[in-house]
């Protein structure tokens, strides 16, 4: 029934104020305006549709992106959008574009690695989209070593240029996203070579195609690198492959806020300290993580509103069935997710402000800060990235066999997200990272050094090596101290015994590598503690709203004690807490689960996202799912015609036994 609000029953039972949680989501009121304004504005405009995106042949989604791309832009320029407006713009339209690396890549790191001169010729053309850039770093043969790459700069003193070239098949530049048939250059990351000497990785701003008839320029082959996983997805993104043949460009293209060099061939560092790069970093990945919290709270939302609709089982005498949400295997497996959305919106919240901290710092040249900054993003774009993939596929699963269907929505959600899990740093490969941070923290600890920011924890080692949990009944795990003392203790201690374990090694790196698994462990457990006590810290601030902030300290004991029961195991090695306190924490989290139950639909609610942006059949704000999965179905070009076509020729010999006479 069109018109009916299926869910208008669950929403009143909700206990909390659903416009201030939307506020508190958002982030604030002016985001939220802004937001709801610019998504209503996406949602009405029929260039931006996109329910029949998974049918579409790969030139035709392609051509669809050119030109949703380029409405983007007009509608931009057209109503004056600020740069807020502008990005919320590309988010609500929800189809990956060459302009996402644009925005998100090219223009941040001429930002951060070009000087003024630099920086004043390129980026106004880039702003107003006179030339089209992409980040070209990856290559066929190296994607996570970065020093590894084999494209080469190398330097000729005679014409003032650098010859850039692919000297083997795997320097080839793989992946770069706006590559393969849209972007005009590209910054280009190569080895600088001058006078026979290899001085490592440098980025440059390369022209690959002519402004004037969009052909590669002399030395320069360009193309695409294929389809992707999945049907649409990311599918509409032209991801390329590009090499070089002795492409020269002018000395002053190479990038040179950090190293320069001279007329003369010589390389000269500048006064600008090489840690400044890291700010870009910092900043791509803060937005991978606000990405995470966007991509599961979609998922979570339409497998919760899903769950409210569907009912199965449980009527024995002809009476209605029991909704699905109302099974605790369903709320176990859901109810965590939906907490985990608010966790990482929280979390990436919070890593805003340290990019807004870090920059400021780096300006004052004090780099104290830098390597901390540097781990904590690194271990909460893999931690939130690999947590949502999978939280996906797990909301795909709540919805039965319906979730498999395009039209669900989550397929080509799953498909255009999982690549995060890679880009920007292999996940574990970061977790590596993080895991030789806390390694060379504890080491300093007998020195007295003391651990800042997000290990500052690790500063009381000798109490949390030997403290105790103190909980004696299920609600002791209610009081946040607790919960975090046992994160605390758990990350403390796994750190602790991977030094000692890798102390036993004569050779360091021979015991890293042997001790990868351990030490990639140790680093999740420091991740989600950063996860919980952000979240607690969250709790601290005034939340204003009706029943707002009491639900949130529901969720966020739903994230904590979620992960006591899913890492059970490390909590009881380390001896952080006992058998009876873990099987208490169960006991706890059935009870929360009953406490989210009523205020599930209003909780996803609070997302604010329109049915336009969700793309989902199971996940309409009304809840009228039925009738319009039937619908739905009638729109294949499979039910175009009655008859298959094909079935003269196959399928009608095959009924006949003709099929030895048929030709086939």
């Amino acid at each position: 029934m069109e018109g009916v609000d299926h869910l208008a029953h669950e929403r009143s039972k909700a206990q909390f104020d659903v416009d201030h949680m939307k506020v508190v989501w958002a982030g604030s009121r002016h985001t939220l305006e802004v937001s709801d304004r610019i998504a209503r504005l996406v949602a009405s405009d029929p260039v931006f549709k996109k329910d029949d995106r998974t049918r579409l042949s790969r030139k035709d989604l392609f051509k669809d992106t050119l030109r949703k791309a380029a409405h983007v832009w007009k509608r931009i320029t057209e109503l004056k959008l600020t740069e807020e407006e502008a990005s919320k713009l590309r988010f609500y339209v929800d189809q990956p574009a060459y302009m996402d690396l644009h925005w998100g890549m090219f223009i941040p790191f001429i930002k951060g690695s070009g000087t003024e001169e630099q920086q004043k010729k390129w980026l106004p053309l880039a702003y107003k989209m006179q030339i089209i850039g992409c980040y070209a770093q990856t290559e066929l043969g190296h994607g996570s070593n970065v020093q590894g790459l084999e494209t080469t700069a190398t330097f000729d003193p005679k014409t003032d240029e650098f010859v850039i070239h692919s000297p083997t098949l795997t320097s080839s530049k793989w992946w770069p996203g706006g590559l393969g048939k849209v972007s005009t250059h590209a910054v280009v990351f190569a080895r600088l070579i001058t006078d026979g000497q290899d001085h490592g990785v440098n980025g440059f701003i390369v022209q690959l195609r002519s402004l004037d008839d969009h052909l590669p320029l002399p030395g320069v082959t360009v193309g695409d690198i294929g389809m992707k996983f999945g049907s649409g997805a990311y599918n509409s993104m032209d991801n390329g492959v590009l090499r070089f043949d002795h492409v020269c460009i002018p000395r002053d293209h190479m990038l040179m806020r950090v190293s320069q060099v001279t007329r003369e061939g010589k390389v000269v560092q500048s006064n600008v300290p090489r840690q400044l790069l890291y700010g870009t970093m910092v900043f791509v990945r803060q937005t991978i993580v606000a990405d995470a919290s966007s991509a599961l709270s979609r998922a979570v939302c339409i497998a919760t509103r899903y769950s409210a609709v569907r009912r199965q089982f449980g009527s024995n005498d002809g009476g209605v069935e029991t909704q699905v949400i109302d099974y605790k295997t369903q709320q176990s497996r859901l109810f965590p997710l939906l907490a985990s959305a608010y966790a990482f919106r929280f979390v990436g919240e919070w890593l805003k402000w340290l990019y807004t901290d870090v920059t400021q710092k780096l300006q004052e040249n004090d780099f104290s800060t830098l390597p901390e900054a540097h781990a904590c993003t690194a271990g909460l774009k893999s931690l939130t990235t690999s947590a949502t993939a999978d939280a996906i596929e797990e909301c795909r699963k709540l919805c039965g066999g319906h979730g498999y269907l395009s039209s669900s929505g989550l397929p080509e959600l799953f498909a255009v997200y999982i690549p995060a899990c890679t880009y920007e740093g292999d996940n574990i490969v970061l977790l590596l990272q993080v895991a030789r941070f806390l390694m060379k923290t504890v080491s300093q600890l007998p020195s007295g050094k003391k651990p800042i920011g997000t290990t500052s924890y690790m500063g009381r080692a000798e109490h949390l090596l030997q403290s105790r949990c103190n909980v004696q009944k299920a609600e002791d795990w209610l009081k946040p101290s607790v919960i975090l003392e046992a994160f605390e203790a758990r990350a403390m201690r796994m750190s602790v015994a991977c030094a000692k374990d890798l102390s036993k090694f004569t050779n360091p790196e021979e015991g890293f590598a042997e001790l990868s698994p351990n030490l990639v462990d140790a680093a999740v457990a420091h991740c989600q503690l950063i996860v919980v006590s952000k979240f607690i810290e969250k709790l601290q601030q005034d939340i204003p709203g009706k029943g707002v902030k009491e639900q949130l300290q529901i969720l966020c004991n739903v994230y904590a004690l979620f992960l006591v029961h899913k890492h059970l195991g490390d909590f009881l090695s380390t001896g952080s807490i006992t058998a009876k306190q873990g099987s208490l924490a169960n006991d706890q989290l059935r009870s929360l689960y009953s406490q989210v139950r009523p205020n599930a639909i209003a909780l996803v609610d609070a997302f604010n996202y329109t049915d336009h942006y969700l793309s989902s059949i199971l996940g309409r704000y009304d809840g009228n799912v039925y009738p319009k999965l039937y619908e739905e179905a009638w729109k294949d070009p499979l039910n175009d015609t009655v008859v298959p076509e094909g079935y003269h020729e196959y399928i009608q010999p095959l009924l006949k036994q003709q099929l030895r006479n048929s030709r086939l």
